[in-house]
């Protein structure tokens, strides 16, 4: 499971963000997902300062340039720059009108391979899958909302903005969500709903079989899908 970050920690990173450090730097510094750093970014400079700090570094440091595609632009370019000295010396010995078909020839072999444009944290979201949930490590104590009756509040995974790059049948698949941090549940419940304490996140493994046959296949974390 990915590490929790302090608030102290949420404040360095946003600085060093600021400061033009890439997002997956800070993954390998912070020890946390691309997933949960810029959600945690989004979140505390805002999408328009966020967009415009990710187009910046990319200007700066060509951080979405793949490096093969770099490679071979740069042999293009010295190909070419020995094409346009052969030409030259063509001037020296042939006709006016050999030299222009020769170097016309030089510069339309030229391709311009236009860079990579996309954002890191797509990149996370398509790198995640559905997890076991015999291979989730719960942290002892989660949340969960439930209406005033004690019923689980479940939602379709087509009602997480996050994961809306998985395919049509893996969000109309019924979930529950939990959460690791009780200031989080409470601002998502509503005035019908409360917010319940898990003790033994055990239970989720023992009561699985009884989740699915409810309808319910998957639960969510703010950085994981788990499959029952």
């Amino acid at each position: 499971m990915a590490k929790r970050l302090s608030d102290k920690q949420k404040e360095q990173l946003t600085q060093e963000f600021i400061n033009g450090k890439n997002i997956n730097d800070l993954v390998e510094e912070f020890s946390s997902t691309k997933l949960t750093i810029s959600r945690y970014l989004k979140k505390n400079l805002g999408e328009k300062t966020y967009h415009s700090l990710i187009e910046k570094s990319k200007t700066s440091k060509g951080l979405f340039i793949n490096p093969e595609i770099s490679t071979s632009i740069e042999d293009e370019n010295q190909l070419n720059n020995k094409k346009v000295k052969r030409n030259n010396s063509y001037k020296e010995n042939n006709n006016q009108n050999n030299i222009e078909e020769e170097s016309d020839f030089a510069f339309n072999e030229f391709v311009e391979v236009a860079p990579l444009n996309y954002e890191i944290d797509n990149i996370a979201q398509k790198d995640l899958s559905s997890i076991p949930i015999s291979e989730i490590d719960f942290p002892k104590i989660v949340f969960m909302i439930v209406d005033n009756k004690i019923e689980l509040h479940t939602k379709i995974l087509n009602d997480y903005p996050e994961w809306q790059f998985l395919s049509k049948e893996e969000l109309d698949r019924n979930t529950i969500e939990i959460f690791y941090d009780l200031k989080i549940a409470k601002r998502s419940c509503l005035k019908e709903q409360k917010v319940i304490k898990v003790p033994n996140t055990e239970v989720f493994r023992i009561v699985a079989p009884i989740l699915i046959s409810r309808g319910i296949s998957r639960i969510v974390t703010s950085d994981k899908l788990i499959a029952l």
